[in-house]
């Protein structure tokens, strides 16, 4: 008999949430399509996190990359690598040194023998290093994850260029060499667990041992090596780098890189979408449960007299809540298995591109548990907002709600009553007239129902946050000032003399063609010197960037400024390091010679890892690197004289200078990551512009159902359709364009300590980053679209009041 009994009273609850749902089918399909939006974004952000640690796990798998790395240029000693290694057996698992011969893009070109297309690479800035296969880790591997071995006169290209240019199997490319030519056939592609990352700076080409001599001998090509390291089981990366920077006589002139880093970059360019999917999608959850929090009180205050009778007969309130539960949860169900279906569509075609440069991801319990874990919170977070709510059903009294038809208790209706008659008494309509009379009601009525009007404020403001700070980002990234934060003057031009035997003679002679030349002023060259610090896992470290610095160099610091004689000015990674703060002392050695000097300022660093210092002084000569900066004769800028061509002219009379716009540095540099956030911008455009529409039109269906009673006085004493439509337009606008402007205000200042937390937690050096807003797209077109999808969700809403019959909604 038990039994039958709660099968009964789960077919009534079921019974009364299938009536519900037909009978408000506009409100219902609105909570549901926000709900599954929510769950969508949830579960695809998660998916395609999952699919791409996934893949980045399976390719180290199979190319099995280094935990520690260093890239060197010049000569080097090959018996103090291998007292290292003996010194650190314990910690070392395996180790070796890669040899590299270095290209410039220009030097690569392509044909197709088949069709006779042709073309280059010189688009490209990315380093072009040929190498041969490694025996015992950090392999290059195929489609399928095998570890490929060419033959003689055949080349496997990295997977990037195969995507950007098109190659092919078959496809011949011609190296030019200092000897002619060298041409090799494409066999396929390969992918790269150590350089595949979409952010590296450098890819690697993969040939046989025959042509890697050939190469060699033939020159025009610039040797490096890579030292790299895999650790035993437990090893500290970041401790076996402070203990090889501390050693001494150890190859360092090139970048250093662990393994953590190699995962992060690997995360951060290929992630961002994913995070910014995740992003989108707790700001849905947080309207979707304002808007069933909204919809769940307007149901109680209308169906309060049944909710009434219901106590009356004795159903407890437990029994009442449930019965309102189960069409929440229903909801909440149908949402979570209709976005988790399209999120399975939406994150395969958003991995294909991670598969393609990393590896696939293994099928695995997480495969399934990570969508279902994001979809669980989903709903659960639903049905508990919904649980919080219905326990206002334990509040309602009976009398109240029979004879009132209020959920409020005496002492609440009270003190409703008083603030409505202050809000009434401060309002005068005798003074007004015509539209002076519709605007003051509108606002009266803002005033009074202020509560149930506060959805859409809320609303709007967090979506004015969600579409504006990703363009805010954007924005600040292709700024010409963002180069401030990378460590870097404002200049026009720059040139890298790095990583080659005869960096002095280069630099003296690219210093002394800028200064005779008249389109050039204020050449100024800075020397990096290699230093050592105790930091907290020993001895490590500390390159220098030393030069004779102007007051205005026009660097941002985060705390201080420009080092003076006997200062340092550190980057914000490195100053954690060390653990120093301005005014703190920090001893380095020059060799064995310690050297005290005074950490003058702090400043924000994205380029080498972050991990940069800066000193007042000169060197003129051996330098592990030098930086050439000049600018633009004032008469030449003025008259739109081109940097672009300079830069050009400079890098062809000084190939291995790197001569380019600082600008056009800055944006190589930061071209993956703008790109990445771009597309999360336009994800969050496209959902928040969709969302708040049916927002809008969601509350303003529940709202004129409520105030068709007043709606129907009005037009009895003479007010015009036209006029009541008008009201509820003004009371509309008036919350959107308040809701809209507190976003963009949070956004524009908030949202800054936001934006830096995130990019504090993926340590790229910046930690406090000033928004550089697109001030006609973020105060004055997004604002425009806000305000315009409001307009539109309230003038879809409200068009058919004029041909209502206004006398239906006095009866009801």
């Amino acid at each position: 008999m038990r039994s039958i009994a709660v099968e009964n009273e789960e077919r009534l609850y079921l019974r009364y949430a299938y009536n519900d749902l037909v009978k408000n089918k506009g409100i219902n399909a609105a909570l549901v399509v926000t709900l599954v939006l929510s769950a969508f974004l949830m579960a695809t952000g998660s998916m395609v996190l999952e699919r791409l640690a996934g893949s980045i796990s399976r390719l180290s798998e199979q190319g099995k990359p280094p935990d520690l790395l260093q890239m060197h240029k010049g000569e080097y000693d090959p018996a103090a690598l291998t007292r290292f290694a003996a010194d650190h057996e314990s910690e070392i698992d395996a180790w070796l040194v890669e040899e590299m011969l270095g290209y410039d893009s220009a030097s690569l070109s392509w044909s197709r023998p088949g069709t006779g297309e042709t073309g280059d690479l010189a688009a490209s800035r990315i380093d072009n290093l040929f190498v041969t296969q490694n025996t015992e880790f950090d392999f290059l591997v195929d489609r399928t994850g095998a570890v490929v071995e060419p033959a003689a006169g055949e080349v496997y290209v990295p997977v990037l260029y195969q995507k950007q240019y098109g190659l092919t199997t078959g496809d011949v490319l011609t190296i030019r060499t200092a000897s002619g030519p060298h041409q090799l056939e494409v066999r396929g592609e390969v992918k790269d667990a150590q350089m595949g990352a979409s952010l590296s700076p450098s890819s690697r080409f993969l040939i046989h041992p025959e042509d890697f001599e050939a190469l060699g001998r033939a020159g025009g090509a610039t040797p490096e090596i890579i030292v790299e390291y895999r650790l035993a089981a437990g090893g500290d990366a970041n401790a076996m780098q402070t203990a090889y920077e501390g050693a001494g006589g150890l190859p360092t002139n090139g970048q250093v890189v662990t393994g953590p880093q190699l995962r992060i970059i690997s995360m951060i360019g290929d992630g961002l979408v994913a995070f910014a999917l995740v992003f989108v999608s707790l700001v849905l959850i947080a309207i979707a449960l304002l808007n069933l929090r909204f919809v769940i009180r307007g149901t109680l205050e209308d169906e309060v007299h049944e909710i009434g009778a219901m106590k009356a007969i004795g159903i407890p309130d437990r029994e009442i809540s449930r019965l309102y539960l189960t069409k929440y949860s229903i909801l909440a169900v149908v949402g979570c298995v209709v976005g988790g279906l399209l999120a399975i569509i939406a994150a395969n075609l958003l991995t294909q591109g991670i598969q393609t440069n990393y590896a696939q991801a293994p099928v695995g319990v997480w495969t399934f548990l990570v969508p279902l874990i994001a979809l669980a919170a989903v709903y659960l977070i639903v049905v508990g907002i919904c649980r919080g709510v219905l326990r206002g059903v334990r509040r309602i009294e009976v009398v109240n709600a029979l004879v009132h038809g209020s959920t409020l208790d005496e002492k609440q209706a009270a003190r409703r009553a008083r603030q409505r008659a202050r809000w009434v008494r401060r309002t005068g309509l005798a003074s007004s007239s015509g539209a002076g009379v519709n605007r003051r009601l509108a606002l009266l009525d803002l005033r009074a129902e202020g509560r149930a009007w506060v959805l859409l404020p809320v609303v709007f403001g967090l979506t004015a946050v969600l579409i504006t700070l990703p363009a805010n980002m954007v924005s600040t990234f292709e700024d010409p000032r963002f180069v401030t934060y990378m460590g870097v003057p404002e200049r026009d031009l720059r040139a890298d003399v790095q990583f080659q035997e005869d960096v002095d003679g280069v630099k003296d002679r690219l210093v002394a063609a800028m200064a005779d030349d008249d389109r050039l002023t204020d050449v100024r060259s800075y020397a990096y010197v290699d230093y050592t610090a105790d930091s907290e896992d020993g001895p490590a470290r500390l390159r220098v960037e030393v030069g004779n610095r102007p007051d205005d160099e026009g660097i941002r610091f985060s705390q201080g400024g420009l080092p003076r004689d006997g200062q340092i000015a550190l980057s914000v990674l490195n100053a954690d390091k060390y653990g120093v703060g301005v005014g703190d002392e920090l001893t380095i050695h020059d060799g064995d010679k310690p050297i005290t000097v005074q950490v003058s300022g702090i400043y924000q660093d994205i380029t080498s890892g972050g991990q940069t210092a800066k000193m007042s002084g000169e060197v003129t000569e051996g330098a592990a690197a030098y930086t050439v900066f000049a600018d633009l004769a004032g008469d030449l800028a003025d008259g739109g004289a081109d940097p672009g061509g300079i830069a050009d002219e400079y890098d062809e009379q000084f190939p291995t200078a790197g001569v380019k716009p600082t600008q056009e540095y800055v944006r190589e540099t930061m071209a993956v990551l703008t790109d990445s956030m771009r597309g999360a911008a336009w994800v969050a455009l496209v959902f928040g512009l969709g969302v708040v529409v049916l927002i809008t039109s969601l509350f303003l269906k529940l709202r004129l159902a409520r105030d068709r009673s007043t709606m129907g006085v009005l037009s009895a004493i003479g007010f015009a359709a036209q006029e009541l439509v008008g009201q509820v337009r003004t009371k509309t606008l008036l919350a959107v364009a308040a809701g809209t402007a507190a976003g963009v205000v949070f956004a524009a200042t908030a949202g800054q300590s936001l934006a830096s937390a995130a990019l504090t937690a993926v340590q790229l050096g910046i930690t406090d980053l000033t928004f550089i807003p697109n001030p006609w797209l973020v105060y004055v077109l997004y604002p425009l679209l806000l305000l315009g999808a409001g307009y539109f969700g309230v003038a879809v809403l409200t068009s058919g009041v004029r041909r209502a019959d206004k006398s239906e909604w006095i009866r009801r």
